[in-house]
């Protein structure tokens, strides 16, 4: 077992052997970095990040056929697409997110750019401190539009105590600063100190083994107090660590 006194040292360690460009192939944030316009990668990082759950390779398979059916060019036609070329996306699956899901994502993506300016603006305008209020308005925000009830579920809700995970990721693929140019850093409404450490079976797992997290269950209590842990070592870019985490997880069995 790592002591204390050496923990920071050797999450430090981690985090340099995993935040590298060599951690993007393969990994979902794959996805977004096929593009160089801020707009289109917000929009393929959002989506592609919605799906992001089971194996690395079927995500990133799955969220680089949906920019297929989008032509490739995210922002042009969530802006513009016509009703019957977004019927298309009716043809897509991923587990449970199905093609009518797909479809109201475009739409809702559609209607909360128009109405504040850019998915930034629609999770931090006005500013709020709190990340669980932030993630909870912007869920109500996107599905301001008709939408059927089981698409609901693929939008989580911290007020609710969801761990977030997916959403946790996106916002660290936007807004932390990464001079290894894995992360993107484009947004600008907050800074990485601010961000929750996303949560899954397996970065808990190890979190939990080097005695960064008691609280048993994976939900936004445990995502604060592993965050919290976190920021004693690095107390302007917690979220980091994430890296760490997750390379001893995936790739170390650790």
């Amino acid at each position: 077992m790592i002591q204390p006194e050496n923990l920071k040292s050797f999450l430090e360690e981690k985090y340099i052997q995993y935040n590298t460009k060599s951690f993007i192939t393969g990994d979902p944030i794959e996805v977004p970095h096929m593009f160089s316009n801020n707009a289109d990668i917000e929009i393929a990082g959002f989506l592609t990040a919605v799906i992001s759950w089971g194996r690395r390779h079927a995500i990133t398979k799955s969220g680089k056929e949906l920019m297929r059916m989008m032509d490739f060019e995210p922002e042009a036609f969530v802006k513009q697409a016509s009703e019957s070329e977004i019927a298309t996306l009716n043809r897509f699956v991923y587990r449970t997110f199905s093609g009518l899901d797909a479809m109201t994502f475009i739409l809702a993506t559609r209607n909360v750019i128009n109405e504040y300016g850019s998915l930034e603006k629609a999770f931090f305008s006005p500013y709020e401190d709190d990340m669980a209020l932030i993630i909870s308005r912007f869920k109500k925000r996107f599905f301001a539009i008709e939408h059927l009830p089981r698409t609901l579920k693929h939008l989580p809700d911290p007020m609710k105590n969801s761990a977030a995970k997916r959403i946790n990721m996106f916002l660290r693929w936007m807004i932390r600063k990464d001079l290894n140019g894995v992360d993107f850093g484009i947004w600008e409404s907050t800074g990485a100190d601010k961000l929750i450490c996303p949560l899954d079976l397996h970065s808990g797992q190890v979190a939990r083994k080097l005695n960064l997290l008691s609280r048993k269950q994976n939900d936004w209590k445990a995502a604060l107090e592993l965050t919290q842990n976190l920021r004693l070592f690095d107390p302007e870019d917690p979220v980091k660590f994430d890296f760490a985490l997750f390379g001893l997880g995936w790739y170390e069995q650790f």
